[in-house]
């Protein structure tokens, strides 16, 4: 039976609801306190808060885009869910190689190792320490997806390993893939990479691409059979001109409302109402998906993208026996 798993155990995929595809509930690292602190989120009160505004616009569920050892804090997220009633997807993986000074076994594991890492946060327990200290302490709270991402077009040896290890890890779990594609190029590339290790377009997530104003680029992703997180709208004035709202109207029109989901990639102080910042997480659907629906995204449409498509692209899929 089809399963998403959450930070506080696995729930059919027609629980989830209205689903933000690419969010950040809480990120406590010194590397983000350090070097971008504009990114700190260590408020566990306050990202109650931010998930019980969303709740009221009626969001049911979150993905945490958080992989391992960025200040993951698998109990916190744990009580931030049952405090906000939001379910929330915790991940693995690893981001690219910025995130990561000190952390030398990020740049040097080989996939097969890393693999054994991210499957034990799936199959066992994420590790409450996030893998950054000389002990491993496996927490009840499980991942249900895994990360890795790109800082070029073209995926360095690094990316290579974190790539080959997300694919093993899926070859192994059936969790979904998502990438993180900075300033929302290198899609393609990543698509190709993936190809090459034997995994379906269509248990991938790209996310960010809409950092990249050309429908054309989208156009061709959507093309390969991927799914896009587009993730970019509170960054903007929200309104018909608002270059999330171009793309996605367009590439609806275009027939992709089946592989597009949204997201606010709300890693930004600046953006929560509960830290003092606007508009809020909670605009997205609030304030954006009213737009979308001005601009001709009908009722059908719409669903797909918060509802029908989250449902499907984070179910675990069957692993080959």
């Amino acid at each position: 039976m089809a399963f998403v798993r959450t930070v506080l155990g696995d729930i059919a995929p027609d629980q989830l609801g209205l689903t933000y595809a690419h969010e950040h509930v809480l990120l406590d690292a010194p590397i983000a306190a350090d070097r971008f602190p504009h990114t700190l989120l260590d408020d566990e009160d306050a990202a109650i808060a931010e998930l019980q505004a969303c709740a009221a616009v009626g969001v049911g569920a979150v993905v945490d885009a958080l992989p391992c050892a960025i200040g993951r804090d698998p109990l916190r997220l744990a009580a931030a869910s049952r405090r906000s009633g939001v379910h929330i997807i915790a991940t693995t993986g690893l981001h690219t190689r910025k995130w990561y000074p000190g952390l030398s076994w990020t740049n040097e594991l080989e996939p097969a190792a890393l693999a054994d890492l991210f499957v034990a946060d799936i199959e066992k327990g994420i590790d409450r320490f996030d893998y950054r200290g000389p002990h491993v302490e496996r927490t009840p709270h499980r991942a249900g997806l895994i990360k890795v991402g790109t800082l070029q077009e073209v995926p360095n040896d690094r990316d290579r390993r974190s790539f080959s290890a997300a694919a093993e890890t899926h070859h192994r779990t059936g969790v979904p893939i998502l990438t993180h594609c900075e300033e929302g190029r290198g899609g393609l590339e990543q698509v190709e990479l993936f190809a090459e290790l034997g995994i379906s377009p269509d248990t991938i997530v790209l996310s960010h691409t809409d950092k990249v104003s050309d429908v054309g680029y989208h156009l061709e992703l959507a093309a390969t059979g991927v799914y896009l997180e587009l993730d970019q709208s509170l960054r903007h004035p929200i309104g018909a001109d608002n270059p999330t709202v171009r793309i996605v109207t367009q590439l609806i029109r275009e027939g992709h409302a089946g592989r597009l989901m949204l997201a606010t990639d709300g890693a930004r102080r600046s953006l929560w109402t509960a830290y003092g910042g606007e508009p809020g997480l909670a605009a997205l659907a609030a304030e954006v998906v009213p737009v979308l629906r001005n601009e001709g995204v009908d009722e059908t449409a719409l669903e797909q993208l918060l509802v029908t498509n989250p449902a499907r692209f984070f179910a675990f899929r069957d692993v080959a026996a």
